[in-house]
């Protein structure tokens, strides 16, 4: 009987020892876990699950996506943390913070998407591939759209391509400037990315795109009805396309697609044609939303803002008075300082990249702060953007900001924290002067061209993309035939 007392007693003490050790373990981990939340920026859990994503959408479908960015900005400073989308985040209206985390792409960070926006832009597309390949892929996409190919490979068949969409408008004819400006912008992608512009295919790829870009944030369920199925349709309808022009480019030569940057990189570079379908896909995507939104936006805000109106008119038919050419020059681009300004402007006040999507690929010490590994990261750039302690009357559209020298280094939108709608460091976007030569051309022939009344009350939403909610419906008048009645 001693003995059973004995060993119980000893089995006791062991079983303490065991649970006191273990006691211990588990406090030590959660005062660990306690100490990495409590060094994560200030901010708050919310809803299990839900989070913050609720606020989150209701203020990036409005009319100022940094809503819900600014109030949490109001509580716990310009870097804070909340529950978004299942992750806990930490999101930043601090541009140096936004510049530190572009600059350390592939090092600190790496791009981080749903689901359904990497399945339709493709796991080969130079905005989802990470390290290496994706240096190489944004190497050849800036080789194939620098300067002296927008000279020489881009101008004119830009020009031809506004001719052709903005030159067959009856007088008094009600359009949705949003549809036309989807239209003139596949045109020129297709254009310059295929080689080819036939109407009919122009009119069939801008519906594709239409399924296509709504997809993109979608939820990922691939069942007839949802919007990811019937944006993964016109994906496998794009990629076709794709693969039908190069077949016809290896069985006919380069002449088959012309002199678009598809022919020049089956010629130049050796990639699989899964890569090639993914890389002109993912231009595609890149070139239509940007140019698309920067154009309708650059129009709205002009027709609320009549002084930049007629300024902008009359630098454009200033240049057009200069030219003896039927088409515009370099030059005479080179010539449109307002017209840069209200560009600016347009993409400061209206920037279709109001956010970024990052993850920390390993714990990340910021100051006072620590990311956690996998850590989801959201530089808001849009936030700093409409941040009135960066611009003064950041909430109204005032291309003239733009000529004030204290605004100058601020505007260098290759290197400016305060000022990034291409985005930065080794994503910086390889088209932005592509972007910006075509918005410029199209100000151009669209405000020389025509007259126009605005037919109905919008506004812009930024969610599931940028866009003008009532598709901004507008009647035309020629300016030709209003100054000859």
């Amino acid at each position: 009987m001693r003995e059973n007392h004995s060993e119980l007693w000893l089995f006791t003490l062991v079983a303490l020892l065991i649970a006191l050790i273990v006691s211990k373990l588990i406090q030590l981990k959660l005062k660990k876990a306690e100490k990495r939340i409590r060094r994560l920026p200030p901010g708050r859990r919310s809803w299990p699950l839900i989070g913050d994503s609720i606020n989150w959408y209701n203020a990036v479908a409005s009319s100022h996506p940094p809503q819900f960015v600014e109030e949490m900005v109001q509580r716990y400073g310009r870097i804070f943390s909340c529950s978004l989308f299942g992750k806990w985040a930490v999101v930043s209206a601090d541009p140096s913070f936004n510049r530190f985390v572009m600059q350390n792409e592939g090092k600190l960070f790496q791009s981080s998407y749903p689901k359904s926006f990497r399945d339709l832009v493709g796991k080969n597309g130079v905005i989802t591939v990470q390290g290496e390949q994706q240096r190489k892929l944004h190497g050849i996409a800036s080789n194939m759209m620098r300067l002296e190919k927008l000279k020489f490979h881009f101008l004119n068949d830009i020009q031809k391509v506004m001719l052709q969409t903005l030159g067959n408008f009856k007088n008094n004819q009600v359009i949705l400037l949003q549809d036309v400006c989807r239209k003139v912008a596949i045109n020129l992608m297709v254009n310059q990315l295929l080689g080819v512009s036939s109407e009919s295919q122009v009119n069939e790829m801008a519906q594709l795109f239409s399924d296509f870009v709504d997809g993109c944030l979608s939820f990922p369920i691939n069942m007839p009805g949802f919007t990811y199925h019937t944006a993964m349709k016109a994906r496998e309808k794009i990629i076709s396309k794709i693969n039908k022009t190069i077949e016809l480019h290896r069985q006919q030569g380069h002449g088959a697609v012309g002199n678009g940057v598809l022919g020049r990189l089956l010629e130049e570079e050796s990639l699989p044609d899964n890569e090639v379908a993914d890389f002109i896909i993912n231009l595609l995507f890149a070139g239509n939303e940007t140019t698309t939104k920067t154009m309708l936006f650059a129009v709205y805000f002009l027709t609320h803002c009549p002084k930049a109106l007629k300024q902008i008119l009359d630098e454009q038919e200033s240049v057009r008075g200069n030219s003896e050419e039927e088409m515009l020059t370099w030059q005479d681009y080179k010539a449109m300082p307002f017209t840069q300004c209200v560009i600016d402007e347009t993409l400061r006040f209206g920037g279709i990249a109001i956010w970024l999507m990052r993850e920390a690929k390993e714990e990340v010490n910021y100051q006072d702060f620590v990311i956690p590994k996998g850590c989801f990261v959201v530089p808001f750039l849009s936030a700093v953007h409409l941040d009135e302690d960066v611009y003064k009357g950041a909430s109204d559209f005032n291309p003239w900001r733009w000529m004030e020298p204290a605004n100058e280094e601020k505007r260098n939108w290759r290197s400016s924290p305060f000022y990034a709608p291409f985005g930065g460091g080794a994503r910086f976007c390889p088209g932005a002067e592509l972007a910006r030569l075509q918005i410029a051309l199209f100000l151009h022939y669209f405000v020389t061209t025509y007259r126009w009344t605005q037919e109905k009350e919008d506004r812009m939403s930024f969610f599931p993309s940028a866009r003008l909610v009532n598709g901004f419906e507008i009647l035309l008048t020629r300016r030709h035939d209003h100054e000859t009645n």
